[in-house]
């Protein structure tokens, strides 16, 4: 799977603040829900947050990813 579509995917979805389903997902980012599976599978930082109420007997999934704090120190040992 190409790093550039991830980065996308991740670019997308770190701008939505309440995240997207996968149909909205594949509308910004023009490619297929089934390569958008395989995207996910291949991205350790984006997670399903929620389901959405059903559409005709279908949930959907709310997809977001985990945005790394900017500074996020090593932790130092502390001898007893």
């Amino acid at each position: 799977m190409s790093k550039s579509k991830q980065n996308l995917v991740r670019k997308v979805l770190r701008e939505s603040e309440d995240g997207l389903t996968v149909k909205q997902i594949t509308v910004q980012v023009q490619v297929e829900a089934d390569s958008l599976s395989r995207i996910f599978d291949a991205m350790p930082d984006a997670y399903i947050d929620r389901w959405t109420k059903p559409v005709r007997g279908q949930y959907r999934a709310v997809w977001c990813v985990v945005v790394p704090p900017e500074n996020c120190p090593h932790p130092t040992r502390v001898e007893s």
